[in-house]
């Protein structure tokens, strides 16, 4: 199970290139991990969500994905957070098309990537905010985007909306290789994580592991960062 602690970011999102040392190898850690967690399989689609809101999902998932794209893996990111997105503002590009037009069948799938927001990484953003959002993503059009993009990419990672407050992660998660939980230090409590967990395993969806994010950065050498398992949230 991939599991990595990542320090506090008072609240700025920020990518890789704006990193600290620390946070930087904290990433590229669990790209290591996620690699190994992948290998076995044909599908490379990767499911990030939490459980409850404001836990860093977002910010987690754009940076594992530049962190992907770094080992010159060809990467897409996908703004499935058809709500409250976001990854539109931290790659700092218009949000007028975008996932939602695809697959509500306004838009081209052309139109809709954004090439090269980082080195090897594209972005599809959320597009405009729908009334139907777990319909969409829950549809054949999702799913065949998902075919379309699994040929032409390394690795498709998906942002998407907490698993305790809408059902759209779990209507995707079963068309993805597995999902990956962002808890955050201090917030997050046993309960909804477990809750999260439980749902996603009903869904038949994998658990890929778990990245505890908001750890106050120490003093010291990088070492001082610590491994922790998946295993402990479970009963």
């Amino acid at each position: 199970m991939i599991s990595r602690f990542v320090k506090r970011d008072n609240g700025n999102v920020r990518i890789m290139s704006d990193l600290s040392f620390q946070v930087t190898e904290a990433y590229k850690t669990l790209r290591t991990n996620l690699l190994f967690a992948l290998a076995a399989g044909k599908n490379k689609a990767i499911v990030i969500s939490s459980a409850l809101p404001s836990e860093g999902k977002s910010s987690t998932c754009a940076n594992l994905a530049v962190a992907m794209a770094q080992k010159s893996a060809k990467v897409v990111l996908i703004d499935a957070d058809l709500r409250k997105p976001v990854q539109n503002q931290i790659f700092k590009c218009s949000n007028s098309k975008g996932l939602s037009g695809v697959l509500a069948g306004f838009d081209n799938f052309e139109e809709v990537i954004r090439k090269s927001v980082k080195l090897n990484l594209d972005l599809i953003t959320s597009g405009p905010i729908p009334p139907n959002p777990s319909e969409l993503l829950g549809s054949e059009q999702m799913s065949s985007l998902l075919e379309r993009l699994n040929e032409q990419y390394d690795y498709i990672f998906i942002d998407t909306p907490p698993i305790n407050i809408v059902a759209d992660a779990l209507v995707i998660s079963d068309k993805a290789a597995g999902v990956v939980m962002v808890v955050r230090h201090g917030q997050s409590n046993y309960s909804e994580i477990t809750k999260a967990v439980a749902s996603v395993e009903f869904a038949n969806a994998n658990i890929l592991g778990l990245v505890v994010n908001g750890i106050k950065e120490k003093s010291g050498r990088y070492g001082k960062y610590k491994y922790g398992r998946y295993s402990y949230i479970r009963k």
